[in-house]
């Protein structure tokens, strides 16, 4: 599956934004899918993980409260809603899709993703 997040942008400390991944070539409801960052000289860093039929979720504690992820499998696409967002939170987010025939999946290591989208830069000035 071809995967593009868009939504990325410069805010303020506090705001809101919404990651948008839109999926292309497969149907997204067979994937698990997952949404990552990365700043410059680190490792990639899990944020938030969806079951196929969105029932499941799990989430890093560094975001657990303030992002939400969720899907819409009719229009093909994986959401990350952010708030309260702070200057840490700056990287470039990524979402990861990954096919599993289970339906009660959900992933949290890069490794088990095997497809990933172009990112977009999230900037949180203070």
């Amino acid at each position: 599956v071809q995967l593009q997040a868009s939504g990325g942008g410069l805010v303020q400390a506090g705001s809101s934004l919404r990651l948008s991944c839109a999926a292309s070539g497969r149907a997204l409801r067979n994937y698990v899918m997952g949404w990552f960052r990365q700043v410059p000289g680190q490792d990639r860093e899990f944020l938030a993980t969806i079951s196929r039929s969105g029932g499941y979720k799990d989430y890093a504690d560094s975001v657990k409260g303030r992002f939400t992820i969720s899907r819409d499998n009719a229009e093909n696409t994986v959401y990350l809603q952010m708030h309260s967002l702070k200057p840490e939170d700056t990287a470039v987010y990524y979402c990861a899709g990954a096919w599993r025939s289970h339906s009660n999946v959900v992933l949290t290591d890069t490794g088990s993703y095997n497809d990933w989208g172009r990112g977009t830069l999230v900037t949180v000035s203070s």
